[in-house]
């Protein structure tokens, strides 16, 4: 399978990654207020700090259970993208192995970026977290 598989195109995942801040912005916007209407209001102190947890949960949650299911997210579907382990022989990602590339994928946010522009320089168009964690985001197009 992995002989066969090429890198995707930046232009690719920058449309997937965008696609994938759609799917977010409604994942948080239904979770904050379910968190709001639960727990009341969450503007300052421990009850915000809770809810930013709670939401940075439940983007895990469903990261994490995309990409242990087929590899990929909703955007990673219509993208015809799949991420894959290359450290195991059918290429799926374990729940430890996913539960690992949220939070490295979460830093290289944080970190203005940085983990998410590596690609623009990656000879394969990789993430940092993917050449840290041997995984890789594939194009699932057939030629």
């Amino acid at each position: 399978m992995l002989e066969k598989t090429k890198a995707p195109s930046l232009l690719k995942l920058g449309a997937c990654l965008f696609y994938e801040g759609l799917v977010l912005i409604a994942l948080l916007f239904v979770s904050a207020w379910l968190y709001v209407w639960v727990v009341g209001d969450a503007t300052e102190g421990v009850k915000r700090l809770l809810m930013q947890l709670y939401l940075w949960v439940v983007v895990g949650a469903y990261f994490i259970d995309s990409w242990m299911k087929k590899g990929q997210t909703l955007p990673m579907r219509s993208w015809k993208l799949q991420v894959i382990d290359l450290t195991t022989n059918n290429y799926q990602l374990t729940f430890k192995r996913a539960l690992i590339r949220y939070p490295l994928a979460s830093l290289g946010f944080l970190l203005f970026g940085l983990g998410f522009f590596w690609a623009l320089f990656d000879r394969d168009n990789q993430f940092l977290h993917d050449r840290l964690l041997k995984t890789k985001i594939i194009d699932t197009t057939t030629p």
